[in-house]
């Protein structure tokens, strides 16, 4: 399976995120998977990658070709595509991959993120999306889409259309499980 992940591109992160994101490059390699990201070699995309690497994993990188600057991109994918825009990198992304983890991130993996969930709740894909929730992070998040529901905004089915890992392992199981699908008209409002 190929997973696509998303995720931080700062190393100015506490460094807790930055070990258990490492942790599940290197579970994700193990487990036979291979990762398509964002090429990047800083924060928690460069954490992944180096964790994949450091057990074989197959990587592929897709970047805008206006961030390809020294530093910035993980000089070690087994492939790396070149985008003309972001949008573009967003849907080769899509496109090349059979499952999404977001790792903690800024309003770039919070973009990517709710994209690939609004696809999923207009029906778009069937792939599985999996919050990879170091120490909380995304409880906040959750807590916000659970708001959205009680307010009449979002439909209580939508939040099946996405889970919630806190380890490597359970992000595997997540992956092995796939989500369930949800047909359309019980997750979006017409």
């Amino acid at each position: 399976m190929n997973v696509c992940l998303y995720g931080a591109s700062s190393n100015e992160i506490d460094a807790k995120y930055m070990v258990a994101t490492e942790a599940l490059g290197e579970a994700l390699a193990l487990a036979g998977h291979g990762m398509v990201y964002g090429a990047g070699g800083c924060g928690l995309m460069g954490a992944a990658a180096r964790g994949m690497t450091r057990r074989g994993g197959h990587i592929v990188g897709v970047v805008p070709e206006f961030l390809k600057v020294d530093g910035i991109l993980y000089d070690r994918c087994d492939e790396m595509v070149y985008t003309k825009t972001m949008r573009e990198r967003k849907q080769v992304m899509e496109e090349r991959s059979d499952a999404f983890i977001v790792t903690p991130g800024g309003i770039g993996t919070y973009e990517e993120f709710f994209e690939i969930y609004t696809l999923k709740q207009l029906g778009r894909h069937q792939k599985p999306i999996v919050l990879y929730n170091i120490d909380g992070f995304f409880n906040r998040l959750w807590d916000i889409l659970e708001g959205l529901v009680e307010d009449g905004f979002m439909r209580e089915t939508c939040l099946s259309l996405l889970t919630i890992a806190s380890t490597p392992d359970e992000v595997l199981a997540q992956l092995d499980t796939a989500s369930k699908a949800v047909e359309i008209t019980e997750t979006k409002y017409v």
